[in-house]
């Protein structure tokens, strides 16, 4: 898990005591709103969408989580509930971490909590990083990297979209149109080949990294 990537081998084995493994097919709930937020959440493998439901009923895609992700880090610290639900898209595994699991870790090795600490505050300047590069990277380079990690967590280059065009081009910020147009690009360029059913082949993932 790349949140406890800079621990030391003892440590890791302290984590890996309070760690629960979770394991969900495509199309599992992983919560739902109103649930108790109360566990740490990382995506070892796979790809969630979190959404909320609209007063009319219908989904409002909120994010992506892919393989390295966390969601619930308030969890850690304070008592809520979910105000959203989480499906996985494809079979996803996921580590958990219970919060009394947690600080109870802290108290014991307070040396653990403050590397544990400094690794969220890295996060938190990834998450500000990939702010900034949604906002100035081209749309041909964010759906490249959307597909070649949905590659990488099913584990194959050919594989069918997992989610909707229209909350990909929410989870994108641009709009349906414009997805197909850029995955017919994509083909143009000999990058993928589009297959009936919404099925992706990647050509060449290399190449289809460096569009810009």
């Amino acid at each position: 898990m790349p949140i406890f990537s800079e621990l030391e081998a003892d440590q890791l084995d302290t984590i890996e005591k309070i760690v629960r493994h979770h394991h969900y097919q495509a199309g599992e709930t992983l919560f739902s709103a109103a649930d108790a937020l109360d566990q740490l959440m990382i995506v070892a493998n796979g790809q969630v969408k979190v959404y909320q439901l609209a007063a009319n009923g219908r989904e409002q895609l909120l994010y992506l989580l892919q393989t390295g992700d966390i969601d619930g880090e308030a969890a850690l610290f304070e008592n809520q509930q979910r105000t959203s639900f989480a499906e996985a898209l494809v079979p996803t595994d996921v580590c958990s971490i219970r919060r009394e699991d947690f600080q109870a870790l802290m108290q014991q090795y307070p040396s653990i909590s403050i590397k544990v600490l400094n690794v969220f505050g890295k996060r938190l300047t990834q998450l500000e990083r990939q702010t900034t590069s949604t906002a100035t990277e081209s749309v041909e380079a964010r759906l490249a990297n959307y597909l070649t990690e949905t590659a990488a967590a099913l584990k194959t280059d050919t594989f069918k979209l997992p989610i909707k065009k229209k909350d990909l081009a929410t989870f994108l910020g641009t709009t349906p149109e414009t997805i197909s147009r850029k995955l017919t690009l994509f083909e143009q360029q000999g990058l993928i080949t589009q297959q009936a059913g919404k099925v992706i082949k990647i050509n060449d993932a290399d190449q289809l990294l460096l569009t810009e």
